[in-house]
């Protein structure tokens, strides 16, 4: 049965009580408020066993798989320390070896995961501050397409990536993303 939307706020959803208990996907953005400097994070989520909210956001009692995409601007002071090592609002957990570097036509770096890290028996969805989103995808025949129109709008609109070079990395995150993929229900 085709879900009526096929995203949507993650908060919203879950107030409503129309997050897919059976797997979906979540797309959680991080934004500098100084900078373009932004982290988005893509959970592939089964296995359901629980979600509730706490003080901290919306835990999942699932198992997961988790992809980065961290755009850096060229104006990034601490761009030598890896991403790993980096302060909690800057900070992916992954080695610069571990990542496909995109440079973009004004130098700006966009790092992208280049294998998903698992995640075992629960993760936390952290509320929502500032321009931080979340919002969660229905698993439906064409996912990874959506993705891509998503990241390529996502990163042009919000992280201030020219557009052409918006739409070569949402073509890479498409391609990673297929390691994600749940099967459609």
């Amino acid at each position: 049965m085709e879900p009526k939307f096929r995203i949507k706020d993650l908060f919203s959803a879950y107030s409503d009580q129309e997050l897919p208990m059976e797997g979906g996907y979540i797309i959680t953005s991080f934004f500098d408020q100084n900078s373009s400097y932004t982290r988005y994070e893509v959970i592939a989520y089964n296995n359901v066993k629980d979600i509730y909210a706490t003080e901290e956001g919306i835990v999942f009692k699932a198992d997961g798989k988790k992809i980065y995409i961290l755009v850096e601007p060229v104006s990034y002071t601490h761009k030598q320390i890896e991403p790993c090592y980096r302060d909690d609002a800057h900070k992916i957990p992954y080695r610069f070896k571990e990542l496909d570097e995109h440079r973009t036509k004004r130098q700006d770096r966009i790092y992208i995961a280049k294998e998903p890290v698992e995640t075992y028996t629960a993760f936390t969805v952290l509320n929502e501050t500032g321009m931080n989103n979340s919002y969660v995808c229905y698993p439906v025949e064409d996912i990874a397409d959506l993705m891509e129109k998503f990241f390529q709008k996502a990163l042009n609109q919000n992280s201030n990536v020219p557009r052409a070079d918006a739409k070569t990395v949402s073509v890479t995150i498409k391609a990673l993303f297929k390691k994600l993929q749940l099967p459609v229900y």
